[in-house]
């Protein structure tokens, strides 16, 4: 596990891009993160008294300065402004309409600055007749027929952490657009706004199942589908000692090599025409070969399991929690994991031969807003921050 000890980024592919992140909740502080990890100069603006909606030690927060301004101040507001006009991108995420009423809205700031990529970050989108409605992560992955399919089978649906919805849909879709964005920006010389919603990136997600439900390989609702946890090939089981394995020989080859190490019956298990998906074969067979297969992992610990199938290439691992996870030999061969200011997180993702990410550094607190200013050449006289 690498340690923390460079002061800023300085590399990655975004080096020299500069960034002004207006501060809100957790997409477009991940989606900032992305940036600032690529080596984005990522400036976050935070409101009078600092950040009260994310820990300061939150890897969420890392590799970008702070500074504090008030942006119901004539002040506060000419001060972004200003430093608009000398950013590749500004990102902000409030309800839509906000930016503009506090002066802010992107086109007063592409007025001062033609080429700026202004991204905004929202749950439901910029537009429709939900633009203005309050919702959370749970809300956006609901509406888009996403949630309906993670749960047991029978069962209800099963609240995931926000990672789909807010992490994915929303602050990954962020950095992807930005990055477009700025791309496009690079031969145009003009600038645009990146209307960044997290019920549009859900609903990018489920673009194979679209697929597969036209070709009728795709039953509505939860578990009952081969990759949502109805087949008895993927899912997850409880061993002996209450921990879980990851199962899911999903190809023929796969699932033959399984079929044939668990000593399992192979008419039952490995019927003509395998594998497949008919309402008959989802509800009436999954359900008694997964109830065999449970039965079968409660004989052994999830690591005796693990070392059973260890090689042989049946797509069978073990459930971490977080701290077995950054003791993974693969995770440390790789350095997935890094501490930074005391805090054990991820690296830096993707991973580039030739431009590769510093080491990431922790949040800085509000520093001096004037010194900043002078880095940037805006003139501190005609900026005095509240």
């Amino acid at each position: 596990m690498k340690s923390s000890t460079r002061e800023g980024n300085g590399m990655g592919p975004l080096a020299g891009v500069k960034v002004i992140e207006i501060a809100g909740l957790g997409a477009a502080p991940y989606g900032c993160m992305m940036l600032a990890d690529m080596g984005a100069e990522v400036i976050r603006v935070e409101r009078i008294g600092g950040n009260a909606d994310t820990p300061r030690s939150s890897p969420l927060l890392r590799n970008r300065r702070a500074i504090e301004l008030d942006l119901k101040s004539p002040q506060g507001v000419a001060a972004v402004l200003a430093l608009a006009e000398k950013a590749d991108v500004l990102i902000e995420a409030f309800r839509p309409g906000v930016a503009e009423r506090l002066g802010i809205g992107p086109q007063v700031c592409l007025e001062r600055n033609p080429r700026l990529v202004y991204g905004r970050m929202t749950g439901w989108g910029q537009t429709g007749p939900l633009a203005q409605s309050a919702g959370h992560d749970l809300n956006y992955i609901g509406l888009t027929g996403l949630l309906h399919q993670i749960g047991p089978t029978g069962g209800k649906p099963v609240v995931p952490l926000n990672v789909i919805g807010d992490f994915g849909g929303g602050g990954l879709l962020l950095a992807y657009g930005v990055v477009c964005a700025l791309l496009e920006a690079r031969c145009s010389g003009k600038g645009q706004v990146v209307d960044a919603a997290m019920v549009d990136g859900a609903l990018s997600f489920m673009a194979m199942f679209f697929g597969y439900r036209a070709e009728g390989l795709f039953l509505d609702g939860p578990g009952r589908n081969f990759l949502g946890g109805g087949a008895h090939y993927y899912d997850v089981y409880a061993a002996k000692d209450g921990k879980y394995l990851s199962v899911a020989p999903i190809e023929p080859q796969f699932y033959t090599r399984f079929v044939s190490m668990l000593g399992l019956d192979r008419e039952r298990f490995l019927p003509a025409g395998y594998p497949a998906h008919s309402t008959d074969n989802v509800e009436a067979d999954w359900p008694r070969l997964k109830a065999e297969l449970a039965e079968i992992f409660r004989t052994r610990t999830r690591d005796e399991w693990c070392e059973f199938f260890a090689g042989s290439d049946v797509c069978v691992s073990p459930v971490l929690s977080l701290e077995e996870a950054s003791a993974h030999p693969h995770h440390r061969a790789r350095e997935a994991f890094v501490e930074v200011g005391g805090v054990v997180q991820n690296a830096p993702a993707p991973r580039f031969s030739r431009t590769p990410a510093s080491v990431p550094r922790a949040p800085d607190g509000a520093g001096d807003a004037a010194r900043l200013f002078a880095e940037w050449g805006i003139d501190a006289n005609e900026v005095e921050p509240a």
